[in-house]
């Protein structure tokens, strides 16, 4: 009989306050995960983490910054239990032309969404490997495969996660810790929201035209992805029928590359 089904695990999951990542917490609780959410915002972690446990969840909520050793620590050792689950989330986005992107944010992007996530998994890796279980995914993007214009930070950010991650991979083959990258295309989210209003100034177009002609027509399936896809393959991820998938991108992107 195949094994899908995950036994309980705690999932710290960052950037967790909204979008993908409060997605993903409130879909792994409902499936029996105790749930770490972390985000910069405490106020944003609370409120989610109040909602999962509103439903019959548990959870718990911390500040995290992953740009900073010290609160990752706080963080850590903070915990009521150790974790078994990363889900690397964060991330932020800024749309411009290179010549006028101010360099204090294209390093800002690259510091969350690259080094933040080589500071936490860092962290965790110890603890894994005392307990001998872990599970680490990495929410990549379409922009880990392709480019787009004016993301020039994002898409540098995106594509070196998958090189760390098939580094990683190596590194922990000889313990059952597995690190993997999920890569959707757009999913409909506060931060895209602001994309396309960004998008439209920068391109000079309707914000409508934003979401017909960029967003969705490289999608052959011309839909934004669902949080549930995201967290359900997640919780494959995390389940004993994935143990030897490792350091691979899967992609959710309606048979955009396969073109």
């Amino acid at each position: 009989m195949t094994q899908i089904a995950s036994t309980p695990r705690c999932v710290l999951i960052t950037g967790a306050g909204s979008g993908i990542g409060a997605g993903i917490a409130a879909a792994l609780a409902q499936d029996g995960h105790h749930v770490v959410v972390t985000d910069l915002s405490h106020d944003a972690a609370r409120d989610v983490a109040q909602s999962i446990v509103a439903a019959g969840g548990s959870a718990e909520a911390h500040a995290l910054d992953v740009t900073s050793d010290d609160s990752v620590a706080a963080v850590l050792s903070a915990l009521t239990r150790p974790v078994d689950v990363l889900v690397n989330n964060a991330g932020l986005q800024h749309v411009s032309k290179l010549e006028e992107f101010p360099m204090a944010k294209w390093d800002l992007l690259v510091q969350v969404m690259l080094v933040g996530v080589a500071r936490i998994t860092r962290a965790v890796l110890p603890g894994m490997r005392e307990r001998g279980f872990g599970r680490i995914v990495n929410i990549g993007s379409i922009h880990s495969l392709v480019a787009s214009p004016f993301k020039s930070a994002y898409v540098a950010a995106k594509h070196g996660l998958l090189g760390f991650s098939k580094v990683m991979a190596l590194e922990t083959c000889d313990a059952d810790i597995t690190i993997n990258t999920i890569c959707p295309t757009y999913v409909k989210t506060p931060l895209v929201d602001k994309q396309i209003a960004d998008q439209a100034r920068t391109r000079g177009i309707p914000e409508s035209q934003v979401v017909s002609d960029v967003m969705l027509k490289p999608m052959p399936k011309g839909v934004f992805i669902t949080f549930e896809e995201l967290a359900g393959i997640t919780a494959f991820l995390m389940s004993p029928a994935a143990r030897n998938i490792t350091g691979h991108t899967i992609d959710v992107d309606g048979g955009w590359t396969v073109q």
